[in-house]
């Protein structure tokens, strides 16, 4: 009853939301075009020539990371579920850190050094593979589960719009896919990383905002407790629904979340695009503050809509996000909320279809197509590839029954299981070659996509053993055949005391 009561009530105040959803466009827009007229090379449209401050590349990193899946895909796990979602949160918080702490300075550090502007030419420079494999094959992969990403975002909004405005499923996604295409396709890294520092402080305004006047709605915690233990919905960490313990292996397969941050393209390539190595210390901080109360702000609104909402499955339960804005907000400041929903979805599809982009064609294009192609060749040639992939990911997000985090966590498991340990090894091993790379990465993907279509990963995420038999299988050829490129181990020396600069 009270969803049909908050689809009237976006209809009533539409006037209010469109308006000031179109304010938020146009300022996107705006972005996108004053980046257009400021990028003249392949370099500034797909890593900003390296020009990014501290707080730029920790908000639009975030902001990139946790997309729509946090607003709505992640509340609604823990509506179903309760807290044993909240495992999720706690990995990816763990694995944010560690990221940024561990991969992100030699990342920007060896990626000047070896002269590469995406993750696919960094593979190849760093272990000088003779055959291009290593290039083309996570190209391949980069292009496959980015494809899948980006459909992830464009459900979420088609869900957003289709509540908001009542519209047809179909029309609600179309109508998101070209606000997101239109800034990314102009912009390039640039625009795509300064709208996803406005995106990622309005997100971050709106996750303390809602759950705290959410908890007041509802009588306080006590009262959303109680409710919870009624419905047989968890309300611990370590216990289910009926009060069993939970398994080791459930733990195991929830937090496994974290694993995935070593092979995101899309947030490495913000590592790859700081100014300096001296601003990261600062973007850390930054970056971190921001990941742990905004994933706490999630995990809140999916408790909080316990009570306030009744009977939501079937993809309805990743809207209660939405819902919740409807019932405690007046058209003016719901409008501006929303929106945060919106930023949430863009900051991650933009970002998701820049890197496609350029995987297309720096590692196609340019590697095999056209070695000497023009800067103007490969910009016009990079914006195409923005629409191509953009058509691909649409045609997916047209399935209305897709769920955002099921999409999200297939993708974000392949890029964990394939370049995960990949990056890991090229970073922190001397003696890594590539073969035992490639290797790695190619046991790893079959083993994730086995894993997965086998049925396995209700009983363990598919993240876990596709990384696993990664990092497994590079430490093996690592011993069998080590590297011994002299030229290939003083790069690595040197990279190291690029650290120290």
């Amino acid at each position: 009853m009270f969803y049909l009561l908050v689809q009237k009530g976006f209809n009533v105040i539409q006037t209010e939301t469109l308006l000031t959803f179109g304010v938020y466009l146009v300022f996107l827009l705006a972005v996108g075009w004053y980046f257009y007229k400021r990028t003249s090379n392949l370099e500034g449209y797909i890593l900003g020539g390296r020009g990014l401050g501290g707080w730029v590349t920790a908000l639009s990193a975030q902001a990139s990371d946790m997309s729509g899946w946090l607003l709505m895909g992640l509340p609604g796990a823990v509506y179903l579920g309760g807290m044993n979602e909240a495992w999720i949160a706690i990995g990816l918080f763990i694995g944010t850190a560690l990221n940024w702490i561990f991969v992100s300075s030699r990342l920007r550090v060896y990626t000047e050094l070896t002269d590469t502007l995406t993750i696919s030419s960094f593979f190849e420079k760093r272990f000088r593979d003779p055959t291009s494999l290593l290039r083309v094959g996570s190209a391949v992969i980069i292009l496959i589960f980015f494809t899948i990403y980006s459909s992830s975002g464009l459900v979420a909004a088609g869900k957003l719009f289709e509540s908001m405005f009542n519209m047809d499923y179909s029309v609600a996604v179309i109508s998101g896919t070209v606000i997101i295409v239109a800034y990314t396709f102009l912009g390039g890294f640039m625009a795509v990383c300064w709208t996803d520092f406005f995106q990622g402080a309005l997100m971050f305004f709106a996750i303390i905002l809602v759950p705290i006047l959410g908890t007041i709605d509802n009588g306080g915690i006590s009262v959303i407790e109680s409710e919870m233990a009624a419905r047989n919905i968890a309300t611990s960490l370590f216990h289910d629904g009926s009060g069993k313990a939970l398994s080791v292996m459930a733990v195991i397969s929830t937090m496994a979340w974290g694993l995935g941050y070593f092979g995101q393209p899309h947030i490495l390539t913000r590592f790859m695009g700081i100014s300096s190595v001296r601003e990261l210390p600062k973007a850390t901080i930054v970056a971190l503050t921001w990941v742990v109360i905004s994933l706490t702000g999630a995990v809140i609104v999916g408790m909080v809509a316990i009570p306030m909402f009744d009977g939501l499955h079937g993809g309805d339960q990743e809207k209660v996000f939405i819902y919740m804005i409807g019932k405690l907000f007046n058209p003016w400041l719901g409008g501006v909320l929303l929106a945060a929903i919106l930023s949430a979805i863009m900051s991650t599809i933009d970002s998701q279809l820049l890197v496609s982009s350029s995987a297309l064609t720096e590692d196609f294009y340019k590697k095999i197509l056209r070695r000497e192609a023009s800067q103007k060749e490969l910009m016009l040639v990079g914006r195409l590839c923005v629409l191509v992939i953009s058509i691909i990911a649409l045609s997916m997000a047209l399935t209305p029954g897709n769920t955002i985090l099921g999409l999200v966590s297939y993708a974000w498991g392949g890029f964990g299981a394939a370049f995960g340990p990949v990056v890991l090894f090229a970073l922190f091993s001397r003696k890594t070659t590539w073969v035992s790379a490639l290797s790695g990465m190619i046991v790893g993907t079959v083993v994730l996509v086995f894993w997965k279509d086998a049925g396995f990963g209700a009983q363990l995420y598919e993240i876990v053993p596709g990384f696993a038999a990664n990092f497994v299988t590079i430490t093996v050829v690592n011993m069998i055949a080590p590297q011994k490129d002299e030229a290939i181990l003083a790069a690595f020396d040197e990279m190291k005391v690029g650290l120290k600069k």
